[in-house]
């Protein structure tokens, strides 16, 4: 069995690096991904779910170097589940409403954009995310 998971977002916050007792480098990351769209009705929506990144080895301590709050990140991973419920782990906002954070163990990290750019496929990334396509080209 397998499983793979891409996210795209932002960082939440600054990495926080540690290292493990055998001396692996461990970075946690906070990354937000956002979704909007319109109901039907014209009402503007959005939607954000968090997901807590740890990236090991070589790759935390680039991650911990190069990234800041605010950041553009592709990863790619696999979700991890909280050994309590199986799921993602849920907590409770300061407005007294449940949220939920899922865990990725990250295996690829790539950094989009500058260091104070913030859209999407700015300058010094190594991720290319496809050529875009003219809308005739578009199957749907």
């Amino acid at each position: 069995m397998y499983q793979k998971i891409i996210i795209v977002g932002n960082l939440g916050r600054d990495p926080e690096m540690r290292y493990m007792p055998d001396g692996t480098a461990v970075t946690s990351l906070n990354v937000a991904t956002n979704r909007r769209w319109t109901q039907a009705n014209g009402e503007a929506r959005e939607q954000t779910i968090w997901f807590r990144v740890s990236v090991w080895g070589r790759q935390a301590e680039t991650a911990n170097q190069y990234l800041s709050k605010g950041r553009k990140v592709l990863v790619e991973g696999e979700l991890t589940a909280d050994p309590q419920t199986g799921g993602p782990k849920t907590y409770t906002r300061q407005d007294g409403t449940v949220g939920a954070s899922f865990d990725v163990r990250a295996f690829t990290v790539k950094f989009i954009g500058g260091r104070n750019d913030s859209d999407f496929g700015g300058g010094d990334s190594d991720f290319d995310g496809g050529a875009a396509q003219e809308e005739d080209d578009i199957p749907f």
